[in-house]
């Protein structure tokens, strides 16, 4: 009960605006799953049958007549992407809007915009449906209907008229509210749809013991009942306060809608998160009927709307939990649903799709291959397998690489995979640049910042995820042959290096993986996190190694930041080590280098048994010229400057790369614009074989993308 405690402890302050005494009563524990036997007893029919009741009389009181409120509201677009989703969501764009809401029994809704403002943070084109533009009055009619009827449409209320035929209800839990002298009973009953396949609500409704009036309700929808399959995730929330001591109105809203789509095998998510409060009730005040002739939601004249006076800047009074993965109201929804309905209730169908996790998966260039074209195709069979077949084929080497592979996840979150590849791996553990700039770079002149070499084989991997924000981990086992790839293309300018001098090897590897996805910890420090260990038998496929070598490795980066007001320190630190019980293959050695791992130094100019990077910035806004980009907006009229160190650390250097041991300093300057798209940065090496370089690229985020 302790759980619930604290959780209406926040509700009495949020939602009822009142100081309270809580106490719980006997019931089982909120994260429990209401027992079989609890589903439809006497005492829950009674409750549901006394709300309904509530409901079907327009708030239970005839005193009711009419009210006017005013409401003010954020909706927040924000994108997420990459596979797995890694990191948080980033706000796209927000709008706050000002909203007067009128109400006249026996069920009239009004509502006028008079104000509105937004701030673009990534060039985007967004529109909303019109119902986002304002609150949801009388918790849903009887038929539910969200995003104009597009996401959901005609679905039953579970306090509707007839709803005790088509769902179930059971007690969960249940808090006891004080306010001034009287003593409130709520339960929460849970609700799910007798027929999972039918479009209905999954849930929690919160009801007075007493009067059957609905304090709040917290629900998503099945898969059945949400008819744009792009939806993931539609949790709405609706929390009601008393008002005059007598009426149950709104008084907080949450919704949360997020899109997941596949463009080519990458995925994308949109949320739209819609947060509202209300207050400043004015109770019957006769409004006219024809106040509510019309469109239900409509926007004030726009000159009207530029007089609205606001309050400092949007940024400023933004709820700080928009960018989070899931706010808690949303994880709690979901769970709720998983408990007492079949997952597959709620699921979303997969079928098959175009396989590529980037532009540079399609097209791209290097020395091995010049210009590569690509392709593939993924296919779920079944709820729990999916296959996948990817290729691409060099216009300059004339060879194909690519890789076949099945997957099993039956567990949700653990799967299981075998796959067989020829795939041109990169010697390096972090990438230097984007794949699409390198690609421009390579092609124009010839400055290709990758190592790859030659690796065949067969493998079979586990994966999982404990959370949305727990650590991912992978393990993989495989049996493979690798050899070094030759320069093949010939760039517009100037003339390719050559590639890392990898031994034609046999090799048998194991290897543990775990990334952490960005978190925040003690002292607004946000971190993520990258670590490796593989553990390698080697065995010559030629004369390259006179006997068998073990090979024991290991990797661990760390990207930490940290505000100072409208500035931000940004750390990145890596070390890498390798031992051996002989030579080390030199596409085994840490490698160090280039713009991202050592800037102002050549593009891996340090190979070594233990290498170490480490860099330090300070991200402060400057004021900068706005450029106009049509409907998706102007620019920010600030740009990102970030004076930075960084500093390589090498020891026992290994061939082709013998520098002598010790640290390698660099400074430089870089600028981020354009949304912070687009990153420049100038670096002056402090130590031979150091020097100035200029790196131009789009922002880490988009890497992926690219």
């Amino acid at each position: 009960m302790g759980g619930a405690h604290r959780w209406w402890r926040g509700v009495a302050v949020r939602s009822l605006g009142i100081a309270g005494v809580w106490s719980s009563v006997g019931a089982p524990p909120a994260s429990a799953q209401p027992l079989p036997d609890h589903w439809n007893d006497a005492r829950v029919r009674a409750l549901i049958t006394l709300a309904i009741a509530r409901r079907s009389q327009q708030f239970g009181d005839s005193a009711l007549t009419d009210y006017q409120a005013a409401a003010r509201g954020y909706l927040t677009f924000l994108a997420q992407v990459g596979p797995g989703f890694p990191d948080p969501p980033k706000a796209v764009r927000v709008d706050e809007l000002a909203v007067e809401v009128y109400w006249r029994t026996p069920n009239l809704s009004k509502q006028q915009v008079i104000g509105q403002r937004d701030t673009l943070l990534l060039p985007a084109d967004i529109g909303y449906y019109s119902d986002r533009y304002g609150i949801i009055q009388n918790n849903f009619p009887d038929s539910i209907r969200l995003g104009d009827g597009r996401d959901v449409h005609g679905v039953l209320h579970p306090l509707a008229p007839g709803a005790r035929d088509d769902y179930d209800y059971a007690i969960a839990d249940s808090v006891r509210i004080t306010v001034g002298d009287r003593t409130l009973d709520v339960y929460e009953v849970r609700v799910r749809p007798r027929d999972v396949a039918a479009p209905r609500v999954v849930g929690s409704l919160y009801i007075d013991r007493q009067s059957g009036a609905l304090v709040r309700l917290s629900l998503t929808f099945t898969r059945a009942a949400i008819l744009d399959q792009r939806i993931e995730t539609l949790v709405v929330t609706l929390d009601n306060a008393l008002i005059a001591g007598r009426f149950w109105l709104p008084r907080h809203q949450e919704l949360e809608v997020a899109r997941t789509s596949t463009w080519l095998d990458y995925p994308v998510r949109g949320i739209i998160r819609a947060r509202w409060d209300v207050c400043c009730y004015q109770i019957n005040r006769r409004l006219p009927i024809a106040l509510f002739t019309g469109s239900e939601i409509e926007f004030s004249p726009p000159p009207a709307m530029a007089r609205y006076a606001w309050s400092g800047s949007i940024l400023d009074s933004l709820p700080p939990d928009v960018s989070l993965a899931a706010v808690d109201d949303v994880r709690r929804v979901e769970q709720t649903a998983h408990d007492v309905v079949r997952a597959a209730a709620l699921g979303r169908v997969r079928t098959a799709a175009l396989a590529a996790s980037g532009v540079s998966d399609i097209v791209r260039v290097n020395r091995v291959e010049g210009l590569a074209v690509g392709a593939g195709v993924t296919r779920y069979v079944g709820p729990d397998w999916i296959a996948s077949l990817r290729g691409r084929y060099g216009l300059a080497n004339r060879r194909a690489n690519g890789e076949a592979g099945i997957g099993w996840d039956p567990w949700g979150g653990i799967g299981l995979r075998v796959l067989a590849y020829r795939s041109f791996r990169d010697a390096g553990d972090v990438a230097e640049s984007s794949t699409l700039i390198n690609s421009l770079a390579a092609q124009e002149f010839g400055a290709d910042d990758t190592d790859p070499y030659d690796a065949r084989g067969v493998g079979v991997e586990a994966s999982g995820r404990n959370s949305s924000s727990g650590p991912t981990w992978r393990i993989d086992i495989a049996r493979e042959s690798q050899r070094a790839l030759g320069v093949h293309a010939v760039p517009a300018l100037g003339r390719y290096g050559s590639t890392v001098p990898a031994l034609a090897l046999l090799a048998t590897r194991a290897r543990l993986s775990v990334d952490q996805s960005p978190t925040t910890a003690a002292w607004q420090i946000t971190w993520r996190a990258h670590g490796e260990v593989r553990g390698e038998w080697f065995t010559a496929a030629d004369t390259a190694l006179p006997h068998a070598v073990a090979v024991g490795r290991g990797f661990v980066l760390v990207d930490a930041d940290r505000p100072f007001g409208r500035d931000r320190l940004v750390a990145r630190a890596s070390i890498g080590a390798v031992t051996a019980d002989g030579r080390i293959p030199p596409q085994e050695a840490v490698y160090a280098g280039g713009p991202t791992t050592g800037p102002g130094y050549p593009f891996h100019a340090f190979a070594a048994r233990l290498t170490s990077a480490v860099r330090g910035e300070w991200q402060m806004p400057v004021p900068a010229p706005g450029v106009s980009l049509g409907s998706l907006g102007t620019t920010p009229r600030v740009m990102t400057l970030a004076p930075f160190v960084s500093a390589d650390y090498i020891d026992h250097a290994v061939r082709p790369r013998l520098q002598p041991s010790g640290w390698y300093p660099a400074v430089g300057i870089g600028g981020l614009a354009l949304f912070d798209l687009v990153r420049v940065d100038v670096a002056r090496g402090l130590r031979r074989p150091g020097g100035w370089t200029l790196w131009i690229d789009v922002s880490r985020d988009w890497w992926g993308v690219l």
